[in-house]
């Protein structure tokens, strides 16, 4: 799969005040990158936006956008996907990847059975799903330790160690 030019850390939720201020439903393991923002983008056509003020507030982030000073320009942007640019992603700890990233992996067995590579990942809030698809069916993987054993970008490869009950 292509690199994405953008990742998702957030989306809009409502107006906050009377400034113009955004609400953002936070969608990063790192919420702390909020308050470092300089711009972000916006919705699908990821229209770029300088970032005047971030704070986070009560589970959420606040963020004042340049140009958006009103309750109502602020609420036209509701639901909206808050990006940033692939270049500013924070580098994540080892042994751990984009979900982008997972995206086409081909998906073998620790026998070696293909089953077919990753077609979508779910977000259940338990965990995430892999969908693998090998074209004729699809199999549902929990991204869980006893399941995924091995990620391996550089062989465009995931090892995983099927447990009772997720092949029919």
């Amino acid at each position: 799969m292509d690199k994405p030019a953008h990742l998702i850390i957030g989306r809009v939720l409502k107006p906050f005040g009377v400034r113009g201020e955004l609400k953002i439903e936070i969608l990063t393991e790192f919420p702390e990158r909020f308050a470092s923002l300089r711009q972000v983008f916006l919705g699908d056509d990821a229209k770029l936006f300088a970032v005047e003020s971030a704070r986070l507030h009560s589970g959420a982030a606040l963020i004042k956008l340049a140009g958006i000073d009103t309750p109502e320009a602020a609420a036209r942007l509701r639901e909206q996907f808050v990006y940033v640019a692939l270049a500013d992603a924070v580098p994540l700890p080892a042994n751990r990847v984009y979900l982008y990233q997972l995206i086409g992996l081909r998906v073998t067995t620790t026998d070696g059975q293909t089953l077919g590579a990753i077609a979508d990942v779910l977000d259940t809030r338990a965990n995430d799903v892999y969908i693998v698809s090998d074209g004729t069916r699809e199999i549902l993987l929990p991204a869980i330790p006893d399941v995924v054993r091995e990620i391996n970008l550089e062989r465009g490869e995931m090892i995983v160690e099927l447990i009772d009950g997720l092949v029919g």
